[in-house]
C-alpha cells in the first residue's frame, strides 16, 4: 500500500486487480481535484466502465452519465455529469506514465467528469491536457485494464473514494 500523504487530497479506485491509489494536485489543477472528489464521494463514479483504452496510450472512463447502465454503454463516452463544464487549467505538468488528465472535446474548456490514465508517457498532449493526479501506487491494476474502443467486456471503477473518507 502507498505512502499516503494527503488523505484529503488522494482517491483510492478499486478495480478487478485491485487498488489503484492516484495523489490529486490540487495546487495545479484545484478546480478538476474538486469536481473529482465531488464526484467520488457522490459515488457517481462507482461501476462507470473504462470505455476508450487504446494499448501504448491511455485507459479513459468517468462518464457517469452513460458509463453505467447496459442500455446506454454504447453511448460512453459522450456524457458527463449533471454539474457545469470545467475551465481548463493548463499546467507544466508533464503527461507520464500513470499521470491522470481531463477528458474533454475539442474546446479546452469542456472538461466535466471524464479522465484517463496514461500508459507511457504521452508528451504530446502535454499543455493540452489538463493533469490533476498521478498513479502512486497499483499501476499493475491499471496496465491490466481491458483494451478497446469501446473494449468488448469492459473493466469498470468498482468503487471510487476520497481516502479521508474510506
Amino acid at each position: 500500500m502507498a505512502d499516503i500523504k494527503d488523505p484529503e487530497n488522494t482517491i483510492l479506485m478499486e478495480l478487478k486487480g485491485g487498488t489503484v491509489t492516484i495523489e490529486l494536485l490540487p495546487d495545479v489543477a484545484p478546480a478538476h481535484v474538486e469536481r473529482m472528489k465531488e464526484l467520488a464521494r457522490e459515488g457517481a463514479y462507482d461501476g462507470v466502465v473504462f470505455h476508450r483504452v487504446i494499448d501504448g496510450f491511455m485507459a479513459q472512463t468517468g462518464d457517469v452519465q452513460h458509463g453505467k447502465d447496459a442500455a446506454s454503454l454504447r453511448m460512453a463516452g459522450t456524457g458527463g455529469s449533471d454539474k457545469p463544464d470545467l475551465p481548463a487549467e493548463f499546467s507544466r505538468i508533464p503527461h507520464a506514465r500513470g499521470s491522470l488528465g481531463a477528458a474533454r472535446s475539442s474546446n479546452p474548456n469542456s472538461a466535466n467528469s471524464q479522465f484517463f490514465i496514461n500508459f507511457k508517457d504521452n508528451d504530446f498532449l502535454n499543455g493540452q491536457y489538463t493533469v490533476y493526479g498521478q498513479v502512486i501506487d497499483g499501476m499493475e491494476h491499471v496496465d491490466a485494464i481491458t483494451r478497446g474502443e469501446p473494449p468488448a467486456e469492459p473493466d469498470t471503477m468498482i468503487s471510487v473514494k476520497v481516502a479521508a473518507d474510506a
